[in-house]
């Protein structure tokens, strides 16, 4: 059933390392094209950390643990979680991530496998 007949699409949230941007690129056209709703990262064009290098450190530290903050809300909108970790790397806030969204009981899925 398509989604302008009543049935909404399922909401993904995209989460990993914002090293990963033109995984994250090609991971929202693709889940796009499968008819999901994505939810990402603030920019695919450059990393939160050299977007917000005009900062001082302070204000850097702050609008980070911001944007940290906020894709938490984005994975409370979402129905599912999908980890870009190419080569399996996964750093300390997409685990944080993965394990907010296991406690929320939203599946978590991801382009390799995960590890403990």
């Amino acid at each position: 059933m398509s989604a302008l007949a009543g049935e909404r699409p399922r909401v993904v949230c995209l989460c990993g390392s914002v090293r990963f941007l033109t995984e994250f690129d090609a991971a929202s056209l693709a889940e796009t094209l499968a008819g999901r709703i994505v939810l990402s990262v603030g920019s695919h064009r450059e990393r939160d950390e050299d977007a917000l290098a005009h900062l001082t450190g302070a204000e850097r530290d702050a609008a980070l643990d911001r944007l940290g903050a906020l894709h938490l809300r984005k994975i409370d909108l979402a129905d599912e979680v999908l980890v870009i970790n190419p080569g399996g790397y996964v750093g300390d806030s997409t685990r944080r991530e993965t394990a907010y969204a296991r406690q929320a009981g939203k599946p978590v899925r991801s382009l390799e496998p995960l590890t403990a």
